[in-house]
C-alpha cells in the first residue's frame, strides 16, 4: 500500500483510533492508543515518548545504574518516529491500524541505545559492502490453561498446561485445541507475521513456530510482533503463553533460533552457497561463520539476556553450551545448513525465545560481517558427533553475570555496537543480575531451612 492509502484507511477506521508500540532493551513492546486526528499529525514528525521505557527494567523498576536517563534527568520525553511502512492491522482488534515507532535523538538522528535503530545500523552497514541480508527467527513456548489473575494467584505455581505429556511433532494434540492452533495460524498470517510451519514441541504444551523469512528488519519487526500477538491471541483463548528460555528445570528449554544468509545486491544471488566446495558452502559463508564463533562469547547478553537464558544453555538440553559448528549437527552453537543455492543458510542455535529479536539479529548479523570485514577463515574444524564434548574452541559463560562483564570490557563488542550502546546495556544486564542476587529462592529454603 502506498502511503496515501495507509492514510486513508486510517481515517476511514470506525474505531477512530490507531495503536503505536516500540519496544525497550528488553524487547517488551511498550505503547499506547492514540485518536486519528493525533496519529495524523504525528506522521512525518516526532513524538515526545517518556524516556523512561529505557530507564527501567520489564518490571518497570527504575534502574539506579542507568547513565541515560534517570532519577537524575527526571525523566523526560525522549523523541519517537513511526515509521509508516509498518503499518499493519490488527484481527483480533477489529483490524484496527497498528505501527511500529523508532527512537530517535534531539537532533533527530537515530538513538544509540534503541534496538531498532542499532539492528537498522546493523544492515546498513552490510548494505555498503555488497550484501543484502535475509533473515528469520522461529520460536519455542509454553502455553497454559490460565488467566493473569489466576497466574498471579497461583503465585506462578502448579499452572494447568494446555495438554499434558511430552508429544513433539504430534498430529494428536495439535488437533486438541485446534480453536487455539487454528487461531494462531491465521491470525498471525492476516497481521502480516506469516508463518512457514506450526506443530507441537517436546513438552506439556509446548509449541513451536517458524517464521517466513524476509529482509532482515522486516524479519525482526515480525519476530518481535509475533511474541505479542501470540500473547494476545492466547488471552481470547484463556491461555497464557510464556517465551521464557527455562520454564521448568526438568523439561527442554525455548529457543529462538535464528537463520540467515546473505545475498548480493539485486537479491537474486544467495552469497552462502558454493556448489564446488565440499560442504557447498561459500567463502563468504565461511567468514561469516567464523566471525560468529570469534564474537558472540563478547557479546552473549545480546542473545542471551536474562537469569534464565543460562538455565536453558545446560548440556542434554537441545541448547548449546560449547562454541562449535558443523553442518546439520543439533548440538552445536552454529548449525550450517549449506542445503541447495536458495536455501543455503546459517542458524544461530544459542539465541533463546526470550530475546529481543532487534538486538539477536543485530548480534548475529554483526559478528558475521566482523568475520567477513577481517578475512577470518574458518579454522576450526567442524564437530564430529556431540557437541557438548568438543571444548576444543572453549564454552560461553555460564551466567548472565560472567557473560556481562565479558561483554562490558570487550573491544570487539564496543568496535561492533559502539561504547554507548554498550556501556548501557551492560548497565541493564548488571541491574538484572543484581536483582536476582538478592532473592531468596524456594531452593535455598528446602536446601538450608530445617538441616543447616
Amino acid at each position: 500500500m502506498t502511503t496515501k492509502q495507509i492514510l486513508d484507511y486510517v481515517k476511514a477506521h470506525p474505531s477512530g483510533k490507531v495503536k503505536l508500540a516500540a519496544t525497550d532493551i528488553d524487547g517488551v513492546l511498550r505503547g499506547k492508543y492514540v485518536s486519528t486526528e493525533k496519529f495524523l499529525g504525528l506522521v512525518g514528525n516526532n513524538m515526545g515518548f517518556c524516556d523512561v521505557v529505557f530507564g527501567w527494567d520489564m518490571g518497570d523498576v527504575a534502574y539506579d545504574n542507568a547513565t541515560y536517563t534517570g532519577w537524575h534527568t527526571g525523566y523526560p520525553d525522549a523523541k519517537a518516529m513511526i515509521d509508516v511502512t509498518t503499518f499493519r492491522t490488527i484481527p483480533w482488534e477489529d483490524n484496527l491500524p497498528f505501527f511500529l515507532c523508532e527512537f530517535v535523538d534531539d537532533k533527530l538522528q537515530p538513538l544509540y541505545l534503541c534496538p531498532r535503530q542499532l539492528l537498522k545500523k546493523t544492515i546498513s552497514e552490510a548494505n555498503k559492502v555488497g550484501f543484502t541480508p535475509y533473515f528469520s527467527q522461529e520460536f519455542e513456548w509454553f502455553n497454559f490453561e490460565e488467566t493473569p489473575q489466576s497466574l498471579h494467584s497461583k503465585n506462578f505455581n502448579g499452572l494447568q498446561p494446555l495438554t499434558p505429556g511430552m508429544f513433539g511433532y504430534s498430529i494428536l494434540r495439535s488437533t486438541y485445541r485446534n480453536d487455539f492452533f487454528t487461531a494462531l495460524f491465521d491470525g498471525l498470517k492476516n497481521f502480516n507475521v506469516p508463518i512457514e510451519g506450526l506443530h507441537t514441541e517436546t513438552g506439556p504444551g509446548v509449541y513451536e513456530a517458524a517464521i517466513a523469512y524476509s529482509g532482515t528488519l522486516e524479519a525482526a519487526d515480525r519476530a518481535v510482533l509475533f511474541k505479542t500477538a501470540t500473547k494476545e491471541i492466547a488471552y481470547h483463548h484463556g491461555i497464557i503463553a510464556t517465551f521464557m528460555a527455562k520454564f521448568n528445570e526438568n523439561l527442554p528449554g525455548c529457543s529462538g533460533h535464528v537463520h540467515q544468509s546473505l545475498w548480493d545486491k539485486k537479491s537474486t544471488k544467495n552469497l552462502f552457497h558454493d556448489e564446488k566446495d565440499k560442504n557447498k558452502m561459500s567463502a563468504v559463508f565461511k567468514s561469516y561463520l567464523a566471525g560468529q564463533l570469534y564474537c558472540l562469547p563478547h557479546i552473549l547478553p545480546m542473545v542471551a539476556p536474562t537469569i534464565n537464558s543460562y538455565k536453558r544453555l545446560v548440556e542434554g538440553a537441545w541448547a548449546p553450551t560449547t562454541v562449535t559448528w558443523s553442518v546439520d549437527n543439533r548440538t552445536v552453537a552454529l548449525r550450517a545448513l549449506p542445503g541447495g543455492s536458495k536455501s543455503s543458510r546459517l542458524e544461530t542455535r544459542v539465541v533463546g525465545s526470550d530475546t529481543n529479536p532487534y538486538l539477536a539479529m543485530s548480534a548475529c548479523l554483526a559478528a558475521g560481517l566482523y568475520g567477513i570485514k577481517k578475512n577470518l577463515t574458518l579454522k576450526q574444524p567442524a564437530t564430529l558427533g556431540n557437541g557438548y564434548r568438543d571444548e576444543s574452541n572453549g564454552r560461553f559463560p555460564k551466567n548472565l553475570h560472567d557473560a556481562t562483564v565479558a561483554m562490558r570490557y570487550s573491544k570487539v563488542a564496543n568496535e561492533l555496537f559502539g561504547e554507548k550502546f554498550v556501556q548501557h546495556f551492560t548497565q541493564t544486564r548488571d541491574w538484572e543480575w543484581r536483582q536476582f542476587a538478592k532473592v531468596v529462592t524456594d531452593w535455598e529454603l528446602k536446601r538450608y531451612m530445617e538441616i543447616i
